[in-house]
């Protein structure tokens, strides 16, 4: 499910003083029939190994939306698997927001659930600075929020539970450039279900987390200052600039330092699945930040053939229209996700506290509207 509200409301408490005054600024639920590559992405299509001697070819027909076959989420799903195409021993998927959403400062999160990756597979979640065109990599800067398959994971036998986030920067000097990684390892699988792992990153500092939504008052596991700037090779110059993002499924390299298709174990049993329930950008206003991108429509009622009455409501908000809705998302005036529902013609407003929520309704073709109510 995107977010149940017990949880939700539980950890939206502790998680308050964390997200100070983020608004939801931009979000994919992917939640209609196929990817939105008009507004937010765009699909990779190559063979070059990714810089890392990676095994797979990046195909269109990799990338797909459909449901999660435990939970029934509909789900962004990357697509790994063992076959021959193009010279190369396998197939995979890789998607960006470059040139579609880009963002400068904020809280981005992202809740996937992981295939299981022992031996072989690196599924990641990343950004790249937007002038990677013009001064290339890594000048153009680097953000692992989340990376696993790691050699030492699958040394230590704890691959579902071993990743890392990292950041690159800089400019080569003797066969080297700055970046900083920490690995952790976590005290329970990440393979086994879906898991939220969060950006908050601001003029001072990155940091990463994992599972906010479960845990609101957990240390980043991953942390770093980017205010230095005594010379031109520290992040300070890197990390203040506009970022996309990237999802991923590499398989072998030299991150799981396996060259070998023979040797990737992962897909011996058949195709895996990275599924991604929803990515979220949060921002507060604040000065430096930036956005490009189209805006998640949380400001006010869009038009449209759905009616919501009564409004404003104390106990209920039922829903009218040209069909049922399909899908039905409740959000509070900050934008954070408090309910979710399936096939409802109305919500039980009773349990909220008073103020503004929106609806996101999404029909059965994937046609979406935003509507406001107020909770007396």
């Amino acid at each position: 499910m995107k977010l149940a509200l017990l949880p939700f409301l539980f950890a939206a408490c502790s998680f308050n003083c964390l997200a100070g005054d983020y608004q939801l600024k931009w979000q994919d639920n992917f939640d209609g029939s196929a990817l939105d590559e008009s507004r937010n992405w765009s699909i990779e299509v190559n063979g070059d190994g990714g810089g890392n001697s990676e095994l797979q070819y990046y195909r269109r027909e990799n990338i797909s939306i459909g449901k999660e076959p435990v939970t029934g989420e509909n789900c962004l799903i990357i697509t790994g698997k063992k076959e021959s195409y193009l010279g190369k021993t396998c197939t995979s998927g890789r998607l960006t927001t470059q040139n579609k959403m880009t963002f400068q400062y904020g809280k981005l999160e992202a809740r996937i659930k992981l295939p299981k990756t022992a031996n072989g597979l690196w599924p990641a979640f990343w950004l790249l600075g937007t002038n990677i065109s013009t001064v290339g990599w890594p000048k153009c800067g680097e953000t692992d929020i989340l990376e696993m398959g790691n050699a030492n994971g699958i040394t230590n036998g704890i691959q579902d539970k071993y990743f890392n986030g990292a950041c690159h920067w800089g400019y080569y000097v003797n066969n080297s450039y700055p970046n900083y990684a920490k690995a952790t390892t976590s005290a329970y699988s990440l393979q086994d279900d879906f898991h939220l792992f969060t950006l908050i990153w601001d003029a001072q500092s990155v940091k990463m987390y994992l599972d906010l939504d479960k845990y609101p008052s957990a240390s980043p596991y991953y942390e770093m200052d980017i205010t230095l700037k005594t010379t031109d090779r520290d992040p300070y110059y890197y990390f203040n600039k506009p970022f996309f993002v990237i999802f991923n499924l590499a398989i072998g390299g030299n991150f799981t330092q396996i060259w070998d298709i023979n040797k990737i174990t992962a897909l011996t049993g058949g195709d895996a699945n990275m599924y991604i329930d929803y990515i979220r950008l949060y921002q507060k206003g604040d000065t430096g930040e930036s956005f490009t991108g189209i805006q998640t429509a949380l400001n006010g009622t869009s038009s449209g053939t759905i009616q919501l009455v009564p409004n404003p409501s104390k106990n209920e908000v039922r829903i009218s229209g040209i069909e049922k809705p399909f899908k039905i998302t409740v959000y509070n005036a900050n934008g954070a996700p408090m309910e979710d529902l399936s096939d409802a013609e109305w919500i039980d407003t009773s349990k909220f506290p008073m103020g503004a929520y929106y609806l996101r309704i999404t029909n059965s073709i994937g046609k979406i509207e935003t509507k406001k109510f107020i909770k007396e």
